[in-house]
């Protein structure tokens, strides 16, 4: 027989919660999703051949979603004309740019209120590599270099 630690009350088969007083319930077992190799590295699995380089959402509203980066110059921003457009008032209008040439991937901030920052750092310019994590206001985007 089990009882809850906070009432008392008899509590055998009434799940993870006390059914009077809402405590929880020692060893109950709650489910997670399996751990995958992404989340134990923090870099997506690649990204496909054909796809070339891409932002991948990590943290935000649009997570998991992916911004591939397919032409010389993209913005980044809340302005809705922004090629890629994160709607939050922690980004700026024009908050920043990905440059592609020869291959490499820089980002710069577009004179945004909150800054751009790559693995933590605030920047003003960066060099892009494979795994990178780019803020730009709440959202956290993992850089996926491609193998374009």
């Amino acid at each position: 027989m089990t009882k809850c630690p906070a009432c008392g009350i008899d509590t055998e088969g009434s799940g993870r919660e006390c059914p009077v007083c809402g405590e929880t319930l020692e060893g109950t077992t709650q489910s997670f999703a399996p751990v995958t190799d992404e989340m134990l590295t923090g870099v997506p699995a690649a990204v496909e051949k054909d796809e070339g380089p891409a932002l991948i959402v990590r943290k935000g509203p649009e997570l998991g979603e992916r911004f591939y980066l397919d032409r010389a110059r993209i913005t980044i921003g809340r302005d809705p004309g922004s090629d890629i457009f994160l709607n939050d008032v922690t980004v700026s209008r024009r908050h920043a740019v990905v440059e592609l040439a020869d291959g490499i991937a820089c980002i710069s901030d577009a004179g945004s209120l909150n800054g751009t920052y790559v693995n933590g750092i605030c920047v003003d310019k960066a060099q892009l590599s494979n795994g990178d994590v780019v803020q730009v206001g709440m959202f956290q985007m993992l850089f996926a270099g491609g193998q374009g």
